[in-house]
Protein backbone atom coordinates (compact mmCIF):
# COMPACT_ATOMS: atom_id res chain seq x y z
CA UNK A 1 0.00 0.00 0.00
CA UNK A 2 1.42 3.76 -0.99
CA UNK A 3 2.22 5.85 1.82
CA UNK A 4 1.89 8.95 2.17
CA UNK A 5 -1.43 9.26 0.07
CA UNK A 6 0.04 8.98 -3.16
CA UNK A 7 -2.05 7.73 -5.34
CA UNK A 8 -1.91 3.67 -6.43
CA UNK A 9 -2.21 4.42 -9.99
CA UNK A 10 0.66 6.67 -9.94
CA UNK A 11 3.02 4.31 -8.13
CA UNK A 12 1.56 2.18 -10.29
CA UNK A 13 2.44 3.99 -13.59
CA UNK A 14 6.11 4.48 -11.78
CA UNK A 15 6.38 0.70 -11.64
CA UNK A 16 5.68 0.37 -15.31
CA UNK A 17 8.99 -0.38 -17.31
CA UNK A 18 8.26 0.27 -21.30
CA UNK A 19 9.17 -1.18 -24.06
CA UNK A 20 7.57 1.44 -26.68
CA UNK A 21 10.81 2.34 -29.23
CA UNK A 22 11.76 5.96 -29.93
CA UNK A 23 10.89 7.64 -26.60
CA UNK A 24 14.40 7.32 -25.17
CA UNK A 25 17.19 9.03 -24.61
CA UNK A 26 19.59 6.06 -26.30
CA UNK A 27 20.50 6.65 -29.91
CA UNK A 28 19.22 2.92 -30.51
CA UNK A 29 15.76 3.79 -29.53
CA UNK A 30 16.46 0.80 -26.60
CA UNK A 31 16.51 1.31 -22.67
CA UNK A 32 19.66 0.36 -21.17
CA UNK A 33 17.91 0.90 -17.78
CA UNK A 34 14.29 0.38 -16.34
CA UNK A 35 12.27 3.30 -17.72
CA UNK A 36 9.18 4.77 -15.62
CA UNK A 37 6.88 7.71 -16.65
CA UNK A 38 6.27 10.82 -15.36
CA UNK A 39 4.37 13.87 -16.26
CA UNK A 40 6.12 16.90 -16.26
CA UNK A 41 4.15 20.32 -17.45
CA UNK A 42 1.12 18.17 -18.12
CA UNK A 43 3.14 15.76 -20.73
CA UNK A 44 4.01 12.14 -20.22
CA UNK A 45 8.00 11.42 -20.60
CA UNK A 46 9.88 8.28 -21.04
CA UNK A 47 12.73 8.52 -18.26
CA UNK A 48 15.67 6.13 -17.56
CA UNK A 49 16.52 5.46 -14.01
CA UNK A 50 19.87 5.99 -12.51
CA UNK A 51 19.53 4.93 -8.95
CA UNK A 52 23.10 3.69 -8.41
CA UNK A 53 26.66 5.49 -8.44
CA UNK A 54 27.64 4.33 -11.91
CA UNK A 55 24.40 5.76 -13.83
CA UNK A 56 24.27 8.61 -11.98
CA UNK A 57 27.71 9.48 -12.56
CA UNK A 58 27.35 8.12 -16.29
CA UNK A 59 24.05 10.13 -16.57
CA UNK A 60 23.42 10.75 -20.30
CA UNK A 61 26.81 10.97 -21.13
CA UNK A 62 28.03 10.14 -24.87
CA UNK A 63 24.30 10.22 -26.45
CA UNK A 64 23.80 12.66 -29.73
CA UNK A 65 20.22 13.06 -29.16
CA UNK A 66 17.52 12.98 -26.22
CA UNK A 67 14.23 12.29 -27.02
CA UNK A 68 11.69 15.09 -26.90
CA UNK A 69 9.79 13.21 -23.79
CA UNK A 70 12.75 11.38 -23.07
CA UNK A 71 15.96 11.51 -20.38
CA UNK A 72 16.63 10.30 -16.84
CA UNK A 73 15.87 10.28 -13.60
CA UNK A 74 18.49 10.37 -10.70
CA UNK A 75 17.74 8.56 -7.54
CA UNK A 76 19.83 9.27 -4.64
CA UNK A 77 19.73 6.96 -1.15
CA UNK A 78 19.69 10.02 0.96
CA UNK A 79 19.15 14.03 0.60
CA UNK A 80 21.60 15.92 0.16
CA UNK A 81 23.40 18.63 -2.07
CA UNK A 82 23.75 17.79 -5.55
CA UNK A 83 25.64 18.42 -8.36
CA UNK A 84 26.15 17.62 -12.34
CA UNK A 85 28.49 18.31 -14.90
CA UNK A 86 28.01 17.87 -18.85
CA UNK A 87 31.17 15.13 -19.32
CA UNK A 88 31.03 13.88 -22.80
CA UNK A 89 27.36 15.18 -23.52
CA UNK A 90 27.05 15.76 -27.03
CA UNK A 91 23.52 17.48 -27.01
CA UNK A 92 22.74 20.29 -24.43
CA UNK A 93 20.64 19.42 -21.57
CA UNK A 94 17.50 20.72 -18.78
CA UNK A 95 18.48 19.30 -15.50
CA UNK A 96 15.77 19.97 -12.27
CA UNK A 97 16.81 18.90 -8.97
CA UNK A 98 14.00 18.44 -6.42
CA UNK A 99 13.58 17.60 -2.72
CA UNK A 100 12.36 15.04 -1.13
CA UNK A 101 8.52 16.07 -1.62
CA UNK A 102 9.17 16.12 -5.69
CA UNK A 103 9.21 20.09 -5.58
CA UNK A 104 11.78 21.67 -7.85
CA UNK A 105 14.52 23.51 -5.87
CA UNK A 106 16.90 24.67 -8.66
CA UNK A 107 16.73 24.56 -12.56
CA UNK A 108 19.58 25.07 -14.60
CA UNK A 109 20.34 25.02 -18.50
CA UNK A 110 23.76 23.17 -19.53
CA UNK A 111 25.24 23.91 -22.83
CA UNK A 112 27.61 21.52 -24.54
CA UNK A 113 31.33 21.29 -23.03
CA UNK A 114 34.10 22.15 -25.25
CA UNK A 115 35.37 18.06 -25.85
CA UNK A 116 38.61 16.52 -24.08
CA UNK A 117 41.66 17.98 -25.84
CA UNK A 118 44.09 16.00 -26.96
CA UNK A 119 46.71 14.88 -24.97
CA UNK A 120 44.53 16.24 -22.10
CA UNK A 121 44.27 14.29 -18.90
CA UNK A 122 40.88 12.85 -17.49
CA UNK A 123 41.59 15.10 -14.34
CA UNK A 124 42.36 18.46 -16.27
CA UNK A 125 39.20 18.03 -18.26
CA UNK A 126 37.06 17.13 -15.30
CA UNK A 127 38.23 20.26 -13.29
CA UNK A 128 37.40 22.34 -16.80
CA UNK A 129 33.69 21.63 -16.46
CA UNK A 130 30.72 23.63 -15.34
CA UNK A 131 29.64 22.18 -12.14
CA UNK A 132 25.61 22.59 -11.98
CA UNK A 133 24.87 22.59 -8.01
CA UNK A 134 21.43 22.85 -6.08
CA UNK A 135 20.37 25.41 -4.12
CA UNK A 136 19.29 22.74 -1.25
CA UNK A 137 19.50 19.35 -0.75
CA UNK A 138 17.78 16.84 -3.14
CA UNK A 139 16.68 13.18 -3.72
CA UNK A 140 16.03 13.76 -7.12
CA UNK A 141 17.33 14.69 -10.37
CA UNK A 142 15.75 14.77 -13.37
CA UNK A 143 17.43 15.77 -17.16
CA UNK A 144 15.93 16.01 -20.62
CA UNK A 145 16.86 17.76 -23.89
CA UNK A 146 18.30 21.42 -23.96
CA UNK A 147 14.92 24.13 -23.44
CA UNK A 148 12.50 21.35 -23.20
CA UNK A 149 12.24 22.80 -18.77
CA UNK A 150 11.22 25.98 -20.45
CA UNK A 151 8.94 24.99 -23.13
CA UNK A 152 7.18 22.92 -20.14
CA UNK A 153 7.17 25.80 -17.86
CA UNK A 154 8.58 23.69 -15.29
CA UNK A 155 10.32 25.77 -12.74
CA UNK A 156 11.30 26.59 -8.80
CA UNK A 157 8.52 25.38 -6.66
CA UNK A 158 6.29 23.15 -9.11
CA UNK A 159 5.42 19.46 -7.87
CA UNK A 160 6.73 16.53 -9.86
CA UNK A 161 4.71 13.39 -8.58
CA UNK A 162 7.40 10.40 -8.64
CA UNK A 163 5.57 7.98 -6.30
CA UNK A 164 8.98 8.97 -5.02
CA UNK A 165 8.36 6.08 -2.06
CA UNK A 166 8.60 3.10 -3.91
CA UNK A 167 11.80 5.25 -6.37
CA UNK A 168 13.65 5.73 -2.84
CA UNK A 169 13.51 2.13 -1.89
CA UNK A 170 15.71 1.43 -5.28
CA UNK A 171 18.57 3.68 -4.68
CA UNK A 172 21.73 2.37 -3.71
Amino acid sequence: MPRRGVPFALVAAALVVSANLGTFADDSGTPSLPVVRVTLGGEIFALELATDQGTRSRGLSGRTRIGQNAGMLFVYPSVGQRSMVMRDCKVPIDVAFLDDTGRVVTVHQMPIEPRRRPGESRGDYERRLTVYTSSAPVRFAIEVAGGRLAQLGLGIGDHVPLGDDVLVGQAR
